[in-house]
């Protein structure tokens, strides 16, 4: 059973940093992709940024660009994270992590609160 486990949030004030991390198991198969996704109230779902497993391309949103990180622990490959610098009072939300492949697969959220 694939089980994800996001943590690191928290409180910040606007221009500090925080580093998100998604713990992973259970994952079984070679090529999934892994995600960050945030949802502010009242706002839509945004995905904050993917990575693929296989071939490791990155995207990022519009917002995050230049500020945000998506990164995986290539050595024991059960961990990826996301290291969110120059926080915007508007970052805040709640972030998910997310694996796809073929089925999705979600972690809890872990609340971010950048404060001005």
């Amino acid at each position: 059973e694939v089980q994800l486990q996001a943590s690191g949030g928290g409180l910040v004030q606007a221009g500090g940093s925080l580093r998100l991390s998604c713990a992973v198991s259970g994952i079984t198969f070679d090529d999934y992709a892994m995600s960050w996704i945030r949802q502010a109230p009242g706002k839509e779902r945004e995905v904050v940024s993917c990575m693929s497993k296989s071939d490791g391309s990155i995207y990022y949103g519009n917002s995050v660009k230049g500020r945000f990180t998506i990164s995986s622990d290539s050595n024991t490959e059960n961990a990826f994270f996301l290291q969110m610098n120059s926080l915007k009072p508007e970052d805040s939300a709640v972030y998910y992590c997310r694996v796809f492949s073929g089925r999705d697969y979600w972690g809890q959220g872990t609340q971010v609160t950048v404060s001005s």
